[in-house]
């Protein structure tokens, strides 16, 4: 017992950082002199549009693809579903990169086929793009929900004489339109806290527009912008605190037997999106290295981007142990825990952009590798405490209780009994910071140290150079 004022005082302290980019950007609006007003309302449509283009995308692609890799009998289901929701280990930029460049006029397909392509700039580029790197969130919502019904709903509608179309758009689908809901909701969350895309596709968006003002020494103007946007963001994280996923008890999994043309038709559609979303980057991305080489690629960008991902991951463990066991000891953890969890509903422009306003305070922090390291602890920390929380409540209590009996120290027991068990998900966890942190753009174009580039700022450079 003596232990937990200590345990909860470091959570609080992670707690505050990961709520001091917020409390910035409040003051920082609170004291603006500047006004953006009409500016906001017109970015506020284009943002409002491409999130709701894109949220709709992301449904009506994801909704059938979970009904066909639940329930359809086709070859090679495990591989498609796998395929099909790779797009969501892609950086939505990545995507956008390769469309720009092999799109439109003097565009890669058009150097290749000598046939004309359409632009896929604006908000219809950016909702394609959008929606082909996000409709997995929907589709894995769906199919889970799915595989947990029972089969039986659907036997009775047809013994009652509905045809099975009927069948799953009356019966099945509204059993699990929370869990649709949920997906959509998160699709909503990523459009609109990403940067590249809209940036790419030259769409002005909240995200595009701050950076805009940042780069024009508009602080006061990128920090009101960035409240509007995590207004936002808090609306859409509030709709989805209210669309939980309803469970059911598993039952007799549903099979879909399809005919021969049925099964070809099936195949070809997921064909077709696995092509969009993953060929056709890799293609653009192969014809560039067959024809330039590497010899132009800087080799210290990948060490870069490795040595900050992991002192990322490591700080992001170091800080997620506290929390993640104050929170399994009681409601002081519990309520800690919540509100590291905000970092991760700040987009990372306006993470960014609350951290520049620190360090032009503190001279000794401005454009320095700790700043960035901070930026990545703050955004991906909970990625790191879910994972540790998860493991160690995994953990059998009656080891520990042995162990406590046997003359040891709750730390001696956390140390040699809990921490030894819990390493596999912790470091589960940090692996997941890494991979968060390897990709984050944002962020990183505004407080990476002068000269401190990563394989993201890198892509951004040759993108704005035009260096294809």
């Amino acid at each position: 017992m003596r232990r937990r004022p200590a345990l909860y005082l470091l959570s609080g302290l992670v707690a505050a950082a990961a709520i001091l980019p917020v409390a910035v950007l409040l003051v920082i609006g609170l004291g603006a002199e500047a006004t953006v007003a009409g500016q906001a309302l017109e970015v506020l449509g284009n943002t409002v549009a491409l999130t709701g283009l894109t949220v709709i995308g992301a449904v009506v692609v994801g909704v059938p693809l979970a009904f066909l890799t639940a329930f359809a009998d086709i070859p090679g289901r495990n591989l498609w579903t796998g395929l099909l929701t790779a797009p969501l280990a892609i950086p939505s930029y990545l995507g956008a990169f390769a469309y720009f460049a092999a799109f439109g006029p003097g565009g890669e397909i058009a150097d290749l086929t000598g046939l004309p392509s359409p632009n896929v700039q604006g908000l219809a580029g950016a909702t394609l793009v959008m929606t082909l790197y996000t409709y997995p969130f929907v589709l894995l919502t769906t199919r889970a929900a799915l595989r947990n019904l029972d089969a039986g709903t659907v036997d009775a509608a047809r013994t009652l004489g509905m045809p099975l179309r009927q069948a799953l758009l009356r019966v099945v689908l509204p059993r699990v339109r929370t869990s649709v809901a949920a997906g959509a909701l998160l699709v909503a969350l990523y459009t609109l806290s990403d940067f590249g895309t809209p940036a790419i596709m030259r769409f002005d968006t909240f995200t595009r527009v701050i950076f805009v003002e940042y780069n024009a020494f508009g602080t006061d103007r990128a920090a009101l912008l960035s409240l509007y946007l995590l207004a936002l963001v808090a609306l859409v994280l509030f709709l989805e605190s209210r669309f939980r996923p309803q469970q059911e008890s598993p039952g007799r999994r549903l099979r879909l037997p399809l005919g021969p043309g049925q099964k070809a038709a099936v195949v070809s559609l997921a064909a077709l999106v696995a092509l969009a979303t993953l060929a056709l980057p890799v293609g653009v991305f192969g014809i560039w290295l067959v024809r330039e080489g590497t010899a132009a690629f800087p080799p210290a960008t990948v060490f870069n981007s490795a040595y900050a991902s992991l002192l990322a991951a490591g700080v992001a463990v170091a800080a997620a142990l506290p929390v993640a066991y104050a929170a399994s000891l009681g409601r002081l953890g519990r309520t800690l825990e919540r509100v590291t969890y905000v970092g991760f509903g700040v987009p990372g422009i306006v993470l960014g952009t609350a951290l520049v306003a620190v360090g032009l305070q503190v001279d000794l922090l401005y454009q320095t590798l700790a700043l960035l390291i901070f930026a990545y602890v703050v955004r991906f920390l909970p990625l790191a405490v879910g994972s540790a929380r998860a493991s160690l409540e995994r953990t059998e209590a009656s080891l520990v209780g042995a162990a406590r009996s046997l003359g040891a120290t709750p730390g001696e027991a956390f140390r040699r009994i809990t921490l030894p068990l819990a390493l596999p998900g912790i470091l589960a966890g940090a692996a997941l910071v890494f991979l968060e942190a390897m990709r984050e753009l944002p962020a990183t174009l505004l407080l990476r140290p002068t000269g401190f580039e990563t394989l993201a700022t890198h892509l951004w450079q040759v993108y704005e150079a035009g260096y294809f």
